[in-house]
């Protein structure tokens, strides 16, 4: 019987998979959204930045960040969803995060948003629920908030082609 690999070194292995997935799209890391990992579950955050709000005379974030930030976590929270079980198995490597192979990024079909609210200028968050996610289309409801998780200021729902599984991003 194989021994339990220790805790810090399967978090570390989940940690590593995270970090190469958000690292490879750049729109990321110019809004500066980082994602909050809890098991297989994460949460976005978009750190506030001047830069974000679209109207200074409220201030209010720019409708299209808000659209982004969503639209980001859906994508993120999909694709981290098809990687675990991959990664779980053991089927992806992570001993040399620099090398890790990841598998193409779900294409948009289409995607709504609604604006509930004035997005404020401070740090909001965004949760994803995969309500389909089959070997061809998946969807994805987002909700984002900032103060209070029963106050979200948007939503969205999502539509999106699923990459088959033999199509590396990068590699």
């Amino acid at each position: 019987m194989k021994k339990p690999e220790p805790v810090q070194v399967v978090k570390q292995r989940r940690d590593a998979l995270l970090g190469a997935l958000v690292g490879g799209i750049p729109y990321i890391q110019f809004l500066g959204i980082t994602f909050d990992r809890r098991g297989d579950e994460l949460t976005g955050l978009l750190a506030y930045d001047d830069k974000l709000i679209g109207n200074p005379m409220l201030p209010a974030l720019h409708g299209g960040v808000t659209a982004a930030f969503l639209e980001v976590t859906a994508v993120v929270s999909l694709s981290w969803a098809s990687l675990w079980a991959d990664l779980e198995a053991g089927v992806i490597e992570t001993d040399e995060p620099d090398h890790i192979v990841l598998p193409r990024l779900p294409k948009t079909i289409d995607f709504t948003v609604d604006y509930l609210r004035s997005g404020l200028p401070r740090d909001a968050y965004a949760r994803a629920r995969i309500t389909r996610s089959g070997r061809r289309y998946a969807s994805v409801q987002v909700e984002g908030w900032q103060d209070n998780r029963d106050r979200p200021f948007a939503q969205a729902t999502c539509h999106f082609v699923m990459p088959h599984k033999d199509q590396p991003s990068n590699g």
